[in-house]
């Protein structure tokens, strides 16, 4: 049995609770500031107010004032909160986790540097760590998983990566049961890289569906043949840009993945179909009660990352007409176009 801290109490940290408790372990899961009124609910009634099943008898619920009682003695602490909580993850809990405990974020996404390089979250805290001279194992996880459907038991099949082998082998072991499944690598920007370029071309997916019901309304049949030919095209894009980082064809495979179910689900497939149907992306947040979306952030970041680069003549934009497309529709409110003549054209 394994002790496990779970630092942010949003949906995916509170489905990772599930496969970790029913492997028998002992979980504790720690909202942050933000998480106040979940972890009281929690409390009361042992289920995530987002949840429609209660969580396994056993997990314990902390709030954020009582972390450091939550993580003493644990064996290893994942990170459960969203991107825009990476700047705070970095700032208040790297520096109190204890000297040489593991941690595994499930945290997606890339920030773009002034020179236009990219950088996947465990590196931007490995420097953190290295600056405050602990040497923590940092893993993270990736793959097609989405958190409700985590809590439904549905088959789910993830990438935990890291250089650190013995400890992904020890998460793997606390944290697989029969329908979490994860695989370990060694390759952390591949797979870091490819989950969260596949927010920003979801959206772009999306966009077909949303064009389809303004030319034919929402009673006639789905087509399907504009979301694969702009999967298809995403899917080239994605390839290029998990090589430029360095990345593996499994990484980028397990990317693929992430993009299906995306896709098919979420605030980010919402989105992509208002935009689709002709709603500015003003509008279109304003519709969706101003949720915030990493798809939005990612595509704006490696788009700008992108074009600085090509500023420097080391990449020809050419070769990513959708996401530049995307990027257009959401920093500069252009109309939905999918650049369909361009996808004929591609070359690497």
């Amino acid at each position: 049995m394994a002790k496990i801290a779970i630092i942010g109490a949003g949906m995916m940290g509170s489905a990772l609770a599930f496969p970790a408790r029913e492997n028998g372990n002992d979980v504790r899961l720690v909202g942050t500031p933000l998480d106040m009124e979940i972890i009281d609910a929690c409390h009361k009634c042992n289920r995530h107010p987002k949840f429609t099943r209660d969580f396994p008898e056993g997990i314990s619920f902390y709030q954020f004032s009582q972390v450091n009682d939550a993580i003493k003695g644990v064996d290893f602490i994942i990170g459960g909160v969203s991107s825009f909580g990476v700047q705070w993850f970095s700032e208040n809990v790297l520096p109190i986790i204890p000297d040489g405990t593991p941690l595994l974020t499930v945290t997606k996404g890339l920030q773009d540097m002034e020179d236009g390089t990219l950088l996947c979250y465990p590196q931007l805290w490995r420097k953190t760590l290295d600056a405050l001279g602990k040497t923590n194992s940092l893993c993270a996880i990736g793959g097609p998983c989405t958190s409700y459907e985590l809590v439904a038991h549905d088959q789910s099949l993830v990438a935990f990566c890291g250089k650190d082998k013995a400890a992904l082998e020890m998460m793997r072991d606390a944290m697989a049961t029969n329908y979490y499944h994860p695989i370990l690598t060694d390759d952390v920007i591949g797979v870091e890289a490819a989950v969260a370029l596949k927010n920003g071309y979801a959206l772009g997916i999306a966009l077909t569906i949303g064009e389809n019901i303004r030319k034919s309304g929402n009673e006639n049949e789905i087509h399907y043949n504009s979301q694969a030919a702009a999967f298809l095209q995403a899917s080239r894009e994605m390839d290029l840009l998990v090589r430029m980082q360095g990345g593996t064809k499994d990484s980028f495979m397990v990317g693929i993945g992430d993009l299906y179910v995306t896709v098919y689900g979420g605030r980010t497939r919402k989105v992509g179909i208002l935009l689709g149907e002709g709603f500015d992306i003003d509008q279109a947040l304003e519709k969706l009660q101003g949720v915030t979306l990493e798809s939005l952030v990612v595509a704006k970041r490696v788009a700008r990352a992108l074009r600085i680069q090509a500023a420097k003549g080391k990449v020809n934009l050419e070769n990513f007409p959708f996401l530049m497309h995307v990027d257009d529709i959401i920093s500069r409110k252009a109309p939905v176009n999918i650049p369909w003549n361009t996808f004929t054209q591609w070359r690497e």
